[in-house]
């Protein structure tokens, strides 16, 4: 089986399998968490028999069909009255890929080429099979399946004193899972944490180190610095990758002979520190430039835990949401459909963090009893505008800028908010050629169409400096679809930034 992307066959020997897991359904506590796919057809319907059932009028006794044919999986709208969605789009077949998401009616669902059952145990409030919470954490991190799976990757090596490296995207938590790490260690010293990306790197050897006093102008006493305010505790040294060589090389003497020395001193002082780093650039990449020592490395990662962008979690989003209103004193506030689709459809490229920020909008601006698509803020309005809807006869409307009008009249629409703003922004950047020109107007522009090759790909990626939302637009595709084409042909994002 392909690393990247490639499609699980039935084989249930393999021990790993295709599958669906549920992302969001307001009934969901009568769904499975997930539905394992196998050589029998599986059909998705309101009819009790179904594989899936969903029970409710927009949907068709049998709306949907998954199967596996030519060594691929394959979804089919059934002939359904209202449709069967795949990333936002109308279809009648297409091949599956990983993380491929299918709405049938209330129900939204994402494909995974492997791996489902493992997904099974888990629900999209928290909860686990036989109740309760699994495993809490010592700091509050929330999530499912793959976030417990880190947790125990995490605790098996907490009371070691070994250094642990965190890698992944901006906003995902890595400082978090940091704090976590320390709170299981029992280590009883402080947790101290700095980004070694905000301070100017002239400083940053005197913050890290500290220093005596007269070892510059200005420095009239003593003063410790944050790895001797560590001491018997934990360090986090945030964006490592920015960290300038010199003082690389003195934390490499921290790390050997657990010694600092201090800007203006003779001699050294002991210090007893675990170091956990993080970073969201490519290490090795860096290493190739000599922009950070090799040998450093070595040593930083002992351990390396790689955290998922919420774009590959989206079965955490209705959770995450939960806890957020929770923590901003809004716990009771329900959320309707539209407002979750726009959670689920848009692609996070700044994670949890922006999630949050997504949230904590919604909460100042919600003037009644409900959180709906309106409390939703501009740029999943945006993404949500290439979202398919259907016009009153049941023919489909267009994607693109003429799509956004529509909305205000759509059950799933924006209604009761001034969209103008939002209309231009998506007629400068989103052109389609999908609706047709006016007199006097330049035709539309012609987009790529089919799977890049990874060279036209990477092309791609130079081209538009690694922005991923540029690329997409090349294809008419959305950003989530990019990342699969990443993913599928192992190309680090970072490399072109």
């Amino acid at each position: 089986m392909n690393r990247y992307g490639a499609q699980a066959s039935p084989d249930l020997s393999r021990g790993t399998r295709a599958g669906l897991v549920l992302l969001y359904a307001p009934s969901f506590d009568h769904f499975s968490p997930a539905y394992l796919l196998s050589e029998r057809d599986l059909i998705i319907g309101r009819d009790p028999s179904s594989s899936i059932c969903v029970p409710e009028g927009a949907v068709s006794r049998q709306h949907a069909r998954i199967r596996f044919k030519d060594g691929q999986w394959l979804i089919s709208d059934m002939g359904s009255r209202n449709g069967t969605l795949v990333d936002g789009q109308f279809i009648t077949e297409l091949p599956l890929e990983d993380l491929h998401e299918i709405r049938v009616g209330d129900a939204i669902f994402k494909f995974v080429a492997a791996g489902a059952e493992s997904y099974a145990r888990y629900r999209i409030d928290g909860r686990a099979d036989g109740g309760g919470i699994e495993n809490p954490t010592l700091t509050g991190i929330a999530g499912g399946f793959q976030i417990r799976m880190l947790l125990r990757a995490l605790q098996r090596v907490a009371k070691s004193e070994i250094s642990v490296v965190v890698l992944g995207e901006s906003g995902t938590g890595k400082e978090l899972f940091a704090r976590e790490l320390h709170a299981a260690s029992n280590r009883r010293g402080a947790f101290q944490a700095v980004n070694c990306a905000a301070i100017p790197a002239s400083l940053l050897e005197s913050e890290l180190f500290g220093y005596k006093r007269g070892a510059f102008s200005g420095a009239d006493r003593d003063k410790a610095g944050i790895v001797k305010a560590a001491d018997g505790g934990t360090l986090f040294l945030d964006e490592i990758g920015d960290m300038p060589l010199e003082a690389q090389a003195k934390l490499l003497r921290v790390l050997q002979s657990k010694e600092i020395i201090p800007v203006g001193a003779t001699s050294p002082e002991r210090v007893d520190v675990r170091i956990v780093c993080a970073t969201h650039r490519n290490l090795a990449a860096l290493q190739k430039d000599d922009r950070f020592r090799g040998d450093l490395f070595a040593r930083l990662n002992e351990y390396s835990l790689v955290l998922p962008p919420l774009r590959e979690r989206k079965e955490d989003i209705y959770g995450l949401t939960r806890n957020m209103l929770t923590r901003h004193g809004r716990a009771e506030l329900p959320m309707t459909f539209s407002f979750m689709t726009g959670l689920l459809h848009y692609d996070w490229p700044f994670n949890v963090r922006e999630l949050e920020a997504a949230i904590k909008r919604a909460v100042a601006l919600a003037d009644g009893p409900t959180l709906d698509a309106p409390h939703l803020p501009d740029p999943i309005k945006l993404a949500m505008a290439e979202y398919a809807v259907r016009t009153a006869d049941g023919g489909l409307y267009q994607n693109g800028p003429t799509a956004v009008a529509r909305y205000e009249t759509q059950p799933h629409g924006y209604t009761g908010e001034d969209t103008s703003a939002v209309r231009e922004a998506i007629r400068a950047t989103t052109p389609s050629p999908l609706v047709p020109s006016h007199v006097g107007q330049a035709p539309p522009r012609q987009l790529r169409t089919g799977t890049p090759s990874e060279q036209e790909l990477r092309a791609l990626l130079a081209h538009h400096r690694g922005n991923v939302a540029a690329v997409g637009r090349e294809f008419g595709k959305e950003r989530m679809q990019v990342h699969r084409w990443l993913k599928r042909y192992g190309i680090d994002v970072e490399q072109y930034r």
